[in-house]
């Protein structure tokens, strides 16, 4: 409640002011709206969609998963020429900059709530609020989000393996809905400029998530049960449990990893029968395996761009090290989860 209080708020304000922003649309997304949620409620992430009607793509690295963003002709979006860069590039970082200004601006005119703007973490897409009053602070990441009205890059072509798991119609139909592009910096360019963005399928992951059934009626209130998103939970938690552990040794990870293994791991046992209700402890043995086969080939593929490995072997060092701890849980009935 609190959130979509200040949420909404800042949304009026934005949209009430003549100028860039004022088409945007609120999509909530991560966790806590797929439901996977592990501790109590206190990070949220919110997509601020920005549509616009046709951009060119080109791909930045070999990953598939980053682009420069120009306009092809005269835009009808003229507001966003400003954000240009002399290369003729959309900047991420200056629409960051002039969102995260307006927004610095309007938290100041939010009664009832002490909300303040996080200082900006390096090459992190998001805004963060801090949402102050008692009983528990609360940490809400604004994400800015162009929605772009075009077909997907090549670089997704063999990815959404889920023909057998959700049917080819459900993909096709996936493929049909708009790219998302975050402002995120890409590490690996030679000279950070602060223009690239990323494609991201938060929209699709979110609708996998509730409609993680091949029947249909799946975990529906009058359907039969899975343990899918229980077994998602478990791997989230014991992973979460880890890095307060060992923080400086598993920074590299995130529960992106954990949920990309999880979308494999739907696609390898297809059928609701694969992950029956009564069978938690072994599914999630079994897709523990999965997860620990890729740290130890520092192989993961991003579900929806099988070129880009989420896992590179750079951090052989780090996905080996986080692989002896899972072992040593999985071998030793999970010590961490009596605690």
């Amino acid at each position: 409640g609190r959130v979509n209080y200040v949420v909404t708020h800042l949304i009026q304000a934005i949209r009430s002011r003549e100028g860039s922003f004022s088409s945007i649309e609120r999509l909530g997304a991560g966790s806590y709206y797929e439901h996977v949620k592990v501790f109590e409620p206190n990070e949220f992430d919110i997509m601020l969609l920005m549509p616009v009607a046709r951009l060119q793509l080109d791909e930045c690295d070999d990953t598939g998963a980053y682009y420069y963003l120009s306009f092809k002709r005269n835009p009808k979006e003229k507001y966003l020429l400003k954000f240009l860069d002399e290369d003729g590039k959309l900047s991420a970082f200056k629409m960051l900059q002039a969102l995260r200004e307006i927004i610095k601006q309007e938290v100041k005119n939010i009664k009832d709530e002490e909300v303040t703007v996080k200082r900006q973490k390096a090459g992190s897409p998001a805004i963060t609020l801090q949402i102050k009053n008692p009983p528990s602070e609360i940490s809400v990441d604004i994400i800015l989000t162009l929605e772009v009205q075009q077909s997907w890059p090549p670089s997704t072509q063999d990815g959404l393996k889920i023909e057998q798991w959700l049917g080819r119609k459900v993909r096709n139909e996936f493929r049909n809905r708009s790219l998302y592009l975050v402002a995120k910096q890409n590490k690996k360019e030679k000279v950070l400029r602060g223009n690239t963005w990323r494609l991201s399928f938060s929209h699709i992951e979110k609708h996998m998530l509730n409609n993680h059934g091949s029947s249909k009626t799946c975990c529906e209130s009058d359907g039969p049960k899975c343990c899918r998103k229980g077994c998602l939970k478990l791997l989230k938690y014991l992973l979460e449990q880890l890095k307060m552990q060992y923080t400086k040794q598993l920074e590299k990870f995130c529960s992106y990893h954990v949920k990309t293994a999880f979308f494999h791991s739907c696609v390898m046992w297809p059928k609701d029968t694969d992950w029956q209700s009564g069978d938690l402890e072994y599914c999630f043995q079994k897709y523990l395996g999965y997860f620990l086969d890729c740290l130890q080939k520092s192989q993961l593929p991003h579900f929806f761009i099988p070129q880009y490995n989420l896992l590179s072997p750079e951090d052989k060092v780090s996905n080996y090290f986080l692989s002896e701890l899972l072992s040593y849980e999985l071998n030793n009935g999970f010590p961490i989860f009596q605690e």
